[in-house]
């Protein structure tokens, strides 16, 4: 995925959660509440629960533990829940307009059918792919080898940039944070083959030491499927050399925080960051030569390169450059090449049984490939314009509610008040899908060339981010597809963005009564809104500037409220000695937790003052919250989890359910907590934020 340098908060849910079933319906009943209760249905799948779990001790369990004993995670998945489930409903939508495409004999040439059906038909002919071999590397692996000095990585990484095979250098365009009107280029740290730094550094743990063992065993498999008969030592090399990149990146944690990383530089100036660079050079091979400056994230980390560039034998860099480029392409190369690539970034870093069928990954290809193509069908055959209204309708509310939010806080100053509200009212709310819809016409497809078209689909993805530059921030586009199952925050746009695909069932259910959206669809609501407003997006005006609005007093109030979530979330643990990393994942606890109380405020809205229908023994604040966390049902291997742990600043969905419930006011009061209770926290440990 290409990276931006848009700090865009991509806040969807962990995909770890899911209920069967297929309901299509129409969109949810907006009649008043009353009238809406005489024939509505609860929306709760009952037969999920476990009534053997009292729902104060432990509600993740409560609403979900049948289903979490009963149900095992298909072979192919590392995860399975709720948003998987949704995903999978959404592939066989989406497999119906491929299948058309692919069976069109009469398909012009150019045309949005033909691409379509040429890239999945180029997918799945492995024979074809078996047949060919590396032979369609072979021009990109022969600019590798002749790389004949240092001189010369400039325009080599250049190149890997465009096609998204990527090196220890990131770039990417994207807004100014300073200044949003604008595009900017932003550099980066990059380069590392497994999750994170950890997974090379830390000795102490004995599932990442052999993980990083598995990593360079790997590595000597793929140069040996590519020739090489010094694969073993190569191996070594490589891995050693990826070891000094993870030792001078920043953490995880380091780079949550926008203002460290937003170091403007001249060219002058970058340059003698690391002098033993042409950057030049660089930023002219992938499309930036003409900027005058650039927005640098971890300037340590380039001074840090410089030296390991001038350390490390050309040889080496040679090697690493040549996995990288086996390791970005493999998924399309023969078959022995698939499995090795599965058999490491599918079964070991993630913990799945098997690779997922040749059909539903070439189905994965064709949707990222031509994602604005496919997303134009899909919501014309599945997503009514009455859902687009409803959904509309329900944030509405949720801007209400916020708006309540903030006249309610104690702790916060008129002052600061007065600016969130500003902020508030300027966030826009995208549903379903774009108004404009992406151009493909300059993208060429040919049936039978799989790694020319993921090439040229690579450097068209590359050159529409770059050919920004210049131009007026375009605040029409998307930065999802229509049918993906997730949504996002960007604070530099200051939008919220609900693709069509999350607004359906299981995450959905237009056949319930409103109060269990309000918790399962509300909650993804009012967690991106939530984020304008958490320990980053607060950092952002409402016309996306990052630019501090905040009285010192308050800053130091919501600071202090920060400390308390982060000591919460880091004494959970979803497996024995992987903890949760609280700063890692505090903005995302904090959009939890906010985004849980604006659900209960908007249902509250909705209702217009009259009482929520009691459907199945269950009150209508019983069943919000019900349905907050069957959205999140959801299981994940063990590899899986430790992955998330160490890179996700989502908290696994056990956690988002029952970490932000805790401190929910509303939560005691509908489930009748008390002090005894494993959901109870002490009154002065819970934390508000909104």
């Amino acid at each position: 995925m290409k990276r931006s340098l848009c700090s865009t908060l991509i806040a969807g849910l962990f995909a770890v959660a899911s209920q069967a079933g297929a309901h299509d319906g129409t969109a949810a009943n907006t009649a008043a509440p009353s009238a809406a209760a005489a024939g509505a249905v609860s929306g709760i799948e009952v037969a999920a629960m476990d009534r053997n779990v009292r729902a104060q001790d432990d509600f993740f369990r409560y609403t979900q533990g049948t289903w979490l004993k009963d149900v095992d995670i298909p072979s192919d998945r590392s995860s399975w829940g709720a948003f998987n489930i949704a995903q999978e409903k959404v592939e066989q939508q989406i497999s119906a307009i491929i299948a058309e495409s692919a069976a069109d004999k009469n398909a012009k040439a150019g045309s949005e059918a033909q691409k379509i059906g040429d890239l999945y038909t180029s997918y799945v002919d492995q024979a074809r792919r078996d047949q060919l071999g590396l032979a369609p590397l072979k021009a990109e692996l022969a600019r590798i080898q002749a790389l004949k000095d240092k001189r010369g990585m400039a325009a080599l990484m250049a190149r890997l940039e465009r096609i998204d095979v990527g090196g220890p250098i990131g770039m990417g365009v994207g807004q100014d944070n300073k200044d949003s009107t604008r595009y900017v280029v932003g550099i980066s740290q990059s380069g590392l083959g497994m999750p994170d730094r950890d997974y090379y550094l830390l000795d102490s743990d004995a599932r990442l030491k052999d993980t990083r063992a598995k990593y360079q065993a790997h590595i000597e498999k793929m140069l040996a499927l590519a020739g090489h008969q010094d694969a073993a030592a190569k191996a070594q090399q490589i891995l050693a050399l990826e070891t000094e990149i993870a030792r001078i990146q920043w953490t995880k944690v380091e780079n949550r925080d926008p203002v460290k990383r937003y170091n403007k530089k001249t060219l002058a100036e970058l340059r003698a960051l690391a002098p033993g660079f042409d950057w030049d050079t660089y930023l002219k091979g992938t499309g930036a030569g003409k900027v005058e400056s650039v927005i640098v994230s971890q300037p340590s980390y380039l001074e840090g390169l410089d030296k390991l560039i001038a350390a490390t034998p050309v040889e080496t860099w040679k090697s690493y450059f040549e996995f990288r480029m086996l390791s970005a392409y493999a998924p399309y190369l023969s078959q022995a090449f698939v499995d090795e690539s599965f058999a490491f970034r599918g079964a070991v870093l993630s913990g799945s049984k098997e690779n997922r069928p040749l059909e539903k990954r070439a189905i994965a290809e064709v949707n990222r490939t031509l994602s604005e193509v496919v997303g134009k069908e899909y919501v014309t055959r599945h997503f009514p314009a009455e859902r687009k209204q409803q959904v509309q309708d329900m944030a509405k509310n949720f801007i209400t509610a916020f708006a309540e939010g903030i006249d309610q806080l104690e702790w916060m100053s008129p002052e600061t008040k007065k600016q969130a509200h500003a902020k508030l009212a300027k966030i826009n709310v995208k549903i379903g899908y774009p108004d404009k819809w992406r151009d493909y016409t300059k993208l060429k497809i040919v049936r039978g060339d799989l790694v020319g078209n993921v090439l040229r689909a690579r450097e068209f993805g590359h050159d529409y981010m770059v050919n920004r530059l210049g131009k007026p921030v375009d605040r029409t586009v998307w930065s999802m597809s229509p049918q993906t199952v997730n949504a996002y925050y960007s604070p530099t746009l200051n939008e919220v963005v609900f693709p069509a695909a999350r607004l359906q069932y299981p995450l959905y259910d237009a056949n319930a009564e409103p109060a269990v959206n309000y918790g399962s669809v509300g909650i993804s609501i009012g967690h991106e809104i939530s984020h304008a407003f958490d320990d980053k997006g607060s950092q952002y005006d409402g016309d996306g500037n990052l630019r501090n609005w905040w009285t010192k007093e308050d800053a130091e109030k919501f600071a202090a409220r920060g400390k308390v979530l982060v000591a919460q979330y880091a004494g959970y643990s979803p497996l024995p000695g992987y903890n949760l990393n609280g700063e890692l994942t505090l903005g995302e606890n904090i959009a939890d937790n906010a985004g849980a109380i604006m659900a209960s405020r908007a249902y509250k809205i909705y209702l217009k003052g009259k009482p929520g229908p009691v459907i199945d023994g269950f009150t209508a604040e019983q069943r919000l919250f019900m349905g907050l966390s069957q959205a999140r049902k959801g299981k994940a291997r063990d590899a899986a989890l430790i992955s998330q742990v160490k890179t996700d600043p989502h908290s696994p969905s056990e956690f988002r359910v029952n970490g932000s419930l805790r401190n929910h006011p509303g939560f005691y009061e509908a489930f009748e907590v008390k002090p005894g209770d494993k959901m109870y926290l002490e009154p002065k440990d819970r934390v508000i934020f909104w």
